[in-house]
């Protein structure tokens, strides 16, 4: 099938953040959006057939996954990553940052310690502290625009701070790390040596870049808690799914016992359609749309070294967002932030949401067609070009 991802689609009007609640989230209407993580690309067709079959039926009855539903991840996972789940380990629940919500309520107590490596997702603070515990951070480092884990604070943390329970992020989300085997056996090592509980936040899964390998944290330790979406994969984020992937019994119940006191039960008669039929037929679009995504990237790369050389990207070894840094414009984040919105007209990710440590930073995702991006960096060049300094 062809599937054209240079097809701008209007969104607007449509209810949907990104394009629709500027002014609700103070912000000028008129801005280019470049910023929340969804794609402006129409999910799969053939995903698209499956749920027009489902509202023709005119029914929206509770409804549970079956087999079907099982085999299509299990199928999905042991295909692309070599880690087939076991359907009695799948815990679908209506969404990532519920699912590690109710993680952090399952493995904590009020007032736990719970580790994050920082800058990161900016709902991993929130979790934590919503649900009254205590916020521990681990900076990743940076060296010549690279971040690694820091090992040795991260053991600090463990022994002197008491952490009881690490999310992890894999892809890393702003910084675009997939992390290798070696460091992923040392966060187990560290981890089970100290009695923390590994929480692997995976929903970028899908989105390793050439001469890097998404290796998953479940294949390592059969007692963490891995979060799997085909929300960022298929773009289906509002149809609210997700699945969390537990080999060992006990773990498994503790995170399905939480689920439950929620009072959450049967999921999105939608989103499970969805999610079912992504996995089994959408391997095709997906191939096709991650090419165009890396042409995204490089275009992005090639037009910063030529017209924008002081805005530096820290190269993505996955995901579609770009971790770009200003800091050479010596600007206090405020007044970044003010540029990009009311100088460029664009709305990004300022960097200080995802932690202190993206001080002099925006996040900007290209998960759209090639225009967009195009004028998106042009606003850019036109507000940080060297003309104006």
């Amino acid at each position: 099938m062809n599937y054209d991802f240079d097809k701008i689609i209007d969104r607007r009007g449509t209810d949907c953040i990104k394009f629709d609640f500027a002014r609700e989230r103070g912000k000028p209407e008129g801005l280019l959006p470049m910023w929340v993580a969804d794609m402006d690309f129409a999910a799969p067709p053939e995903v698209l057939e499956d749920l027009h079959a489902i509202i023709g039926h005119g029914i929206f009855g509770y409804t549970e996954p079956k087999e079907n539903y099982f085999e299509a991840v299990a199928s999905w996972f042991g295909a692309r990553f070599g880690y087939r789940p076991d359907p009695r380990g799948v815990v679908p629940a209506p969404g990532v940052v519920f699912g590690l919500a109710q993680a952090i309520l399952a493995f904590t107590r009020p007032g736990d310690p719970v580790l994050i490596q920082t800058p990161v997702y900016p709902p991993f603070f929130e979790i934590v502290r919503a649900n009254g515990r205590r916020l521990l951070t681990n900076p990743l480092r940076r060296a010549n625009g690279r971040y690694a884990m820091d090992f040795d604070h991260f053991e600090r943390q463990l022994t002197r701070r008491g952490a009881r329970l690490f999310l992890l992020c894999h892809p890393h989300n702003p910084v675009g790390r997939v992390w290798r085997p070696d460091e992923l056996r040392t966060v187990r090592d560290l981890c089970q040596r100290h009695g923390v509980t590994v929480i692997s936040d995976e929903i970028h899964c899908d989105f390793a870049w050439p001469g890097h390998s998404h290796a998953s944290y479940a294949l390592l330790d059969e007692n963490a808690v891995i979060a799997t979406a085909p929300s960022k994969t298929f773009n289906l984020a509002g149809l609210q799914i997700a699945n969390f992937f537990v080999r060992s019994a006990e773990p498994r119940r503790r995170l399905q016992s939480a689920i439950a006191r929620s009072g959450y039960s049967q999921l999105n008669t939608l989103g499970l359609a969805a999610c079912r039929s992504a996995y089994a037929k959408g391997g095709p679009w997906l191939d096709t749309l991650k090419p165009y995504l890396l042409e995204n990237i490089g275009a992005a790369r090639d037009f910063l070294a030529e017209r924008l050389p002081r805005v530096r990207m820290a190269e993505p070894e996955g995901t579609y967002l770009l971790w770009l840094d200003f800091s050479d414009y010596k600007l206090p984040q405020a007044e970044l932030d003010r540029r990009v919105t009311h100088g460029a007209g664009l709305w990004l990710s300022g960097g200080t949401s995802f932690g202190e440590d993206g001080e002099g930073f925006q996040r900007m995702n290209i998960a759209c067609p090639r225009a967009t991006l195009e004028e998106g960096l042009r606003r850019l060049e036109r507000e940080f070009g060297e003309v104006r300094g």
